[in-house]
């Protein structure tokens, strides 16, 4: 009995947490209008979604985006964590408190401030994608950091100081001993900063072109608009998103149990 009201209370949460979503999902198979009016089922939205250019334009400019950021902000998140954790306490300790404020700070000021800087300062148009990217990979960065960073803490480091001994290049003892065993938490990082990326709207707002959208920004915009077909499109976007998330987070978890099953 005694667990009956935590049982209810993780019940409540996951309503609260998915119930939204799925009711999205299913009024994205009708052909309604509005949320809460009941029609038949029809794939629409669906047509609309991946027939309308403007909208896979839209959605093809995100996706290319979020990688592009993504694996640009994994590589200098991942070489700041190995140099700070390769580096002295103090100078470690300070870069780690340099990465949290990027972390804590709201996105509006990073957006607002990297507009300042690279447009106004700097004198590179905003007609550009330079700015975009720029504000994305400082956005992210500081994330990857903190997944690599407790992966390095949890390899042994006598490995690395092994492989010198041995007569490995300090490259080649990066490459074939540190890299392999923080591997997950680059990837993990790396996932992590192409949801960020694909999640932007602020930032994105104040660096990207005027003839670009991203899916943060083209939504809000159109949710201002008289569109009806267009907003019902995003529902279907919505639902594609869900699900393929789920379907990423699934395919990680069994192959994680297949490893330690393996193991």
């Amino acid at each position: 009995m005694k667990k009956v009201p935590k049982i209810l209370f993780i019940i409540l949460v996951l309503i609260f947490l998915y119930a939204p979503i799925l009711i999205l999902a299913v009024y994205s198979f009708t052909d309604a209008t509005n949320i809460g009016q009941v029609r038949g089922f029809s794939l629409q939205n669906y047509v609309t979604l991946f027939g309308t250019p403007e909208l896979r334009d839209m959605i093809v400019g995100t996706v290319v985006l979020a990688l592009g950021s993504a694996a640009l902000a994994t590589i200098l998140g991942t070489m700041g964590a190995i140099g700070a954790f390769y580096s002295k306490k103090r100078v470690g300790t300070f870069i780690g408190t340099l990465n949290r404020v990027p972390v804590v700070n709201a996105d509006v000021v990073t957006g607002f401030s990297i507009c300042i800087l690279l447009v106004v300062v700097l004198g590179i148009g905003k007609e550009t994608y330079v700015p975009l990217v720029i504000g994305h990979v400082v956005l992210a960065a500081p994330f990857v950091f903190l997944s690599v960073l407790p992966k390095l803490k949890q390899m042994d480091p006598s490995l690395y100081e092994a492989a010198l001994d041995l007569g490995a290049t300090p490259a080649r003892a990066l490459r074939t001993i540190v890299l392999p065993q923080i591997a997950s938490g680059i990837v993990s990082g790396f996932a992590l900063a192409i949801t960020l990326s694909l999640d932007d709207y602020f930032i994105a707002t104040y660096t990207k072109p005027a003839m670009f959208d991203t899916i943060s920004t083209y939504v809000v915009n159109a949710t201002k608009g008289s569109q009806t077909t267009i907003k019902t499109a995003l529902w279907a976007l919505s639902t594609v998103i869900f699900v393929i998330v789920v379907l990423i987070v699934l395919i990680g978890n069994l192959r994680g149990k297949k490893k330690e099953g393996m193991a």
